[in-house]
């Protein structure tokens, strides 16, 4: 099993995503936060506008309302003396009769003509001495029929004042001009006291020469707005009064708002500075940067539980991977729920019990090949030692063999000798008898000993057809290794498949799906190191199955061997049968010749000639022995080869089992 390569220092997926999602959550709030200031600023910006803005309204409506209430009562003074057509001391009186009938217009009424009389109120003494023809007033009013209010100016007394004139219409020639002299301090105290907004301000501008004519500041009254250069406000104000740019802006911190006074020349500014709007929204900044720091830690902490539970099962299914990939498979696998988390885990626990029974499998088929492989190493080993008793037989066979032909010579030598000196050897004749008595004892022993070979033989046969055998259930359980080696193959391509559909899927997901391309990457690995596993396992089921096929063909071989071997045996045993008979034979004859000696010469040929075959034959019986003794010699060797090769096949069964057993079950 291949070791695992050294990783480097592990990061936890609650560590990465806490990581990640609280700056993210952070940012967020402070967008959030930052939104709504922006948003909350634009809203009560615009509210204040609006209220600015109805202020300035109302005050203009006052401002109008009292201007227009004095304008009636002038042009209905107008009227009344233009349809009455008084006499001068009847006018007189009427001036006299609005003396202090009006706070607003104490001086009442006063007439001017073009030739500049003055005709007012005896109590008055406001236009006494001043040039008539060439005052604002009265120019003002020679230029409209009814009583118009014109520009604001300071009067004799210091006052600021606003005079309403017309034109007086009379049958008469002369050109007479009616006017009333309106104090402002009741503007001043409409712009000063009517504004809704606390630090809200407002100023009354005559916009023909920026003349400030109601100001809560009584430094600027009277005074032209654009002049007061110490004030960038003022200036800024002036400025646009001057570009008739009159629509609400911001300048210099503040929000202004300008309103014109229908019938006059005048402009109401409102101002108020921006700060004392948002007064409020800077405290409900501050709240709400409170409430988002709580608001963070209150989410890390959840964050940090929900990461916890659902990370959980994960680091329990990461931990059965890595030892799984150390080869443990004794955990169990524990499964809860029903979303992707649990489908992993249902799938990782089919997986581990599918390699519990693969491996056990595997266990048992290598015990049971280790046990055939014992048993293989023992009949190879039975088998070198009777093929070794066979060569060393076959040896003693060939020293009888090779002393039965010597005897054989001797026999032919004598019977030749004897048919020379037939007449000379019926003394030698019971010695003749005797030689023919140990031919038979010999031949007899040579008989046997070519039985004892030919049972021998038919054992080694017997024990080759079992090896056979043994090595035929050697590659049927080979086979059946290999078929589970392919299942395990096939499942690891799965199991491979799935860590790549869990990879895909968790790219999808994005950052959320990282802890699952973790875990699909470690399964990942765990079908490699299962796939490398296989590739071993099959290399080394190869290299039995090459083992298996080789002891095959030199079981088949020396059966081969063996078979001839037999039957060459066989045949040498039929020979030996013949040589015993033949020597019999011989015997009878040579009774014969004893009892009839007279026939010597006869029997004496035909003993030369039998022996001359016989020596033939045992020169045969030579050659046939010394094949065999070397046949036997190649069965001892392949024999010793088997044996060679079934402890390597025993040793393989052993690394097979050492392999499986680094399998925890």
């Amino acid at each position: 099993m291949a070791t695992s390569p050294v990783k480097e220092k592990l990061i936890s997926i609650k560590i990465k995503l806490l990581g990640i999602i609280i700056p993210v959550v952070s940012i967020l709030v402070l967008i959030l936060i930052i939104v709504s200031y922006i948003e909350s600023k634009k809203i009560i910006s615009s509210d204040a506008n609006e209220i600015l803005d109805l202020s300035a309204n109302n005050q203009v409506n006052q401002i109008e309302a009292w201007l227009n209430e004095n304008l009636a009562s002038f042009q209905a003074v107008k009227t009344a003396i233009e349809s009455a057509q008084p006499a001068e001391d009847t006018l007189q009186d009427l001036l006299n009769s609005f003396s202090d009938y009006n706070s607003n217009y104490s001086d009442g009424l006063y007439i001017a003509d073009a030739s500049g009389n003055l005709l007012a109120s005896s109590k008055s003494s406001t236009h006494s001495g001043e040039d008539i023809k060439n005052s604002v007033w009265f120019q003002e009013g020679l230029t409209r029929i009814n009583m118009a209010f014109g520009s604001a100016y300071q009067n004799a007394d210091g006052k600021n004042v606003i005079s309403a004139t017309g034109m007086l219409l009379e049958d008469s020639d002369k050109i007479q001009v009616i006017s009333a002299d309106v104090s402002l301090d009741r503007i001043s105290i409409i712009v000063n006291s009517l504004v809704e907004m606390e630090n809200a301000q407002a100023i009354l501008i005559d916009r023909t020469d920026n003349i400030v004519l109601a100001a809560r500041d009584d430094s600027i009254l009277s005074s032209s707005l654009g002049s007061n250069s110490s004030n960038e406000l003022y200036q800024n104000i002036a400025e646009k009064i001057t570009n008739s740019e009159l629509d609400s802006v911001r300048m210099n911190h503040y929000m202004v708002n300008f309103k014109k006074i229908e019938g006059t020349n005048w402009i109401l500014v409102s101002y108020v500075p921006i700060s004392s709007i948002l007064s409020e929204l800077l405290d409900l900044r501050s709240f709400m940067i409170i409430v988002g720091i709580f608001s963070v830690i209150l989410l890390i902490v959840l964050i940090e539980r929900v990461t916890h539970i659902v990370l959980k099962p994960i680091k329990m299914l990461t931990g059965t991977i890595v030892n799984m990939g150390k080869g443990d498979f004794s955990m169990n696998v524990t499964v809860k729920g029903n979303d992707e988390i649990s489908l992993m885990s249902q799938s990782l626990k089919n997986f581990i019990e599918v390699m519990r029974g693969m491996i056990q499998d595997i266990n048992l088929i290598s015990s049971q090949l280790y046990k055939q492989s014992e048993g293989s190493s023992e009949i190879a080993s039975h088998l070198f030692d009777s093929s070794s008793l066979q060569s060393s037989s076959m040896s003693n066979l060939n020293a009888t063999v090779d002393d039965l032909a010597r005897s054989v010579n001797e026999i032919a030598s004598n019977a030749t000798t004897l048919a020379q000196f037939v007449s000379e050897t019926s003394d030698e004749g019971d010695k003749v008898n005797e030689k023919m008595r140990e031919t038979v004892e010999v031949s007899e022993k040579g008989r046997n000993d070519m039985e004892e070979v030919r049972k021998t033989m038919v054992n080694i046969q017997n024990s080759i057809s079992n090896l056979e055998k043994a090595i035929n259930k050697v590659g049927n359980a080979s086979t059946e290794i290999t078929a589970i080696v392919n299942l395990i193959g096939n499942i690891a391509e799965e199991t491979s498949l799935l860590s790549l559909n869990a990879s895909i899927e968790a790219a999808r997901a994005g950052e959320a799906g990282k802890g699952f391309a973790v875990v699909a990457s470690e399964i990942g690995k765990l079908s490699n190191t299962s796939a490398q596993a296989v590739q071993n396992i099959e290399r080394l089921i190869a290299q039995i199955i090459d083992l298996v096929n080789n002891t095959v063909e030199q079981s088949k071989e020396s059966a081969e061997y063996i078979n001839s071997s037999t039957q060459k045996i066989s045949a040498a045993t039929d020979t030996f049968d013949s040589i015993f008979d033949a020597i019999n034979q011989t015997g009878q004859m040579i009774l014969d010749m004893l009892e009839k000696i007279g026939h010597v010469d006869d029997v004496a040929t035909n003993v030369a000639a039998i022996s001359e075959e016989q020596a033939a034959s045992s020169e045969e019986i030579l050659a046939t022995s010394e094949e065999m003794v070397n046949q036997a010699n190649a069965i001892a060797d392949n024999s010793k080869n088997v044996a060679q090769d079934s402890h390597q096949l025993e040793e393989t069964a052993k690394q097979l089992g050492k392999q499986v057993r680094l399998f925890k079950l």
